[in-house]
């Protein structure tokens, strides 16, 4: 596209994930009616908003899905991923991060988006967890800062 004579430049999305450990096991959830990756296990997670950084993002995302209170200084970064997605034009940098702490038991809040929550140990993890999700655990847990997902494909 041109604007005014300059070419528009590319805009990707970006997302926030979180990581909540406790004894060695990891919360996932699993989609429901979403019609991305639904029946599958991912984490906490949504878009970052405009006007928003990447830790607002999550300690809203963790209130909304899961009902939990995360401090700010208590979110720490765990990974991040360039991911390209299965479209043209989806790419996005995903954010994942880790609580230290947090108030409040985990409970499913939008039951209309997911149909199970629950605690996994990281060598359990379900089979039908959503690959770059697996990949950012994997990542997190060798101390991999970045990885890149979905660029082989081509």
């Amino acid at each position: 596209m041109v604007a005014d004579g300059k070419k528009e430049r590319f805009r990707q999305m970006s997302t926030a994930h979180l990581f909540l450990i406790r004894d060695n096991k990891i919360l996932l959830l699993r989609r429901f009616n979403t019609g991305f990756e639904d029946g599958k296990y991912s984490v906490v997670a949504g878009h970052i908003d405009e006007n928003e950084t990447a830790r607002q993002s999550m300690i809203r995302e963790a209130k909304e899905e899961a009902g939990i209170d995360i401090d700010i200084e208590k979110l720490d970064v765990a990974h991040v991923m360039h991911r390209k997605g299965r479209t043209k034009g989806n790419e996005r940098i995903d954010f994942f991060f880790v609580a230290r702490d947090w108030h409040g038991k985990p409970k499913n809040l939008e039951p209309e988006k997911c149909d199970d929550l629950q605690w996994f140990e990281f060598g359990k993890l379900p089979e039908n967890t959503i690959p770059y999700i697996r990949q950012a655990i994997d990542s997190y847990l060798k101390n991999r800062i970045y990885s890149e997902h979905g660029w082989e494909t081509e």
